[in-house]
């Protein structure tokens, strides 16, 4: 495991009042084609309890990830869904999408999921939006021998010498994410190397690297694309495995919009308030 670059998440709040813990670069693009990490992570409900009303988003993929409680999902094209624990969500937004994520009622044991977000290429900005979700999928899980648990979300991984299918396929710039669980001490072999990008968001426990330091909760590392294998500490971890190739554009971001240019920002402002990205129906 090469580390590059290592960043922290930091508090932050949004939606209805939802307290979070977010990994972002909308400049620097450190992280392209991934944007942004978005972790909810409490037993308290007023954490979460406000979820996100209904919003508008343009020029993005979200990529939403639910390890205990759930969502549900609604929006402007017809899905109404219960993401719960272990399911995964797409929307590659394109042109334009109104949704909302409210905590399930029955979901009373509090709440840890994610909600990335993938840059779209220029190209693609402006494409009619698509909806997935593994609601009715099977979700098999990996198992190395080693104390490693690999969960495919998204995109192809190398996993011990295998290629593993994730849940949902088509995410823009050929993205890919896994949540990896390793026991004390466990061990993993995952090749980056057919990525242009490549980093692990650890989410719980002690991550170690070859030389011994440890790395924990809340830290994102971006790492050399190659072949590379992840220790875990004493008390093991649980890491968000993220692997792309770089979009390379210029982008101007405005609150849920990701466009390329400060035009086509004003013109998704428009659009959103003259009701052009449909009506969301309660």
């Amino acid at each position: 495991m090469q580390i590059k670059h290592r960043l922290f998440a930091r508090p932050a709040m949004d939606g209805d009042g939802v307290n979070i813990r977010r990994v972002a670069d909308f400049e620097r693009l450190q992280l392209d084609p991934f944007l942004m990490v978005d972790e909810i992570k409490s037993d308290d409900s007023s954490d979460y309890i406000g979820g996100f009303p209904p919003h508008p988003h343009r020029g993005i993929e979200t990529f939403t990830y639910i390890r205990k409680g759930g969502f549900e999902h609604r929006d402007h094209m017809g899905n109404v869904r219960a993401i719960r624990a272990g399911d995964v969500q797409w929307m590659s937004t394109g042109s334009g999408v109104i949704h909302s994520e409210m905590p399930l009622a029955d979901a009373k044991e509090g709440l840890h999921g994610f909600q990335i977000w993938l840059n779209m290429p220029a190209k693609d900005k402006m494409r009619p939006a698509r909806y997935q979700d593994s609601s009715t999928m099977a979700k098999p899980r990996h198992d190395n021998g080693r104390g490693a648990s690999l969960y495919p979300l998204g995109g192809q991984w190398q996993f011990e010498g295998d290629k593993v299918d994730g849940l949902i396929q088509g995410l823009a710039a050929d993205g890919a994410v896994a949540d990896l669980s390793l026991a004390s001490r466990g061990r993993a072999k995952v090749d980056f190397s057919g990525f242009g990008f490549a980093g692990v968001y650890i989410h719980s426990g002690e991550l170690k690297d070859s030389q011994g330091r440890s790395y924990f909760a809340g830290e994102y590392l971006q790492l050399e694309p190659a072949d590379s294998e992840l220790l875990a500490g004493d008390q093991g971890t649980g890491v968000l495995l993220f692997g792309g190739n770089p979009i390379r554009e210029a982008i101007v971001h405005m609150g849920p919009f990701v466009m390329n240019t400060q035009a086509e920002i004003q013109q998704a402002i428009r659009d959103y308030q003259q009701g052009k990205f449909g009506e969301l129906s309660l």
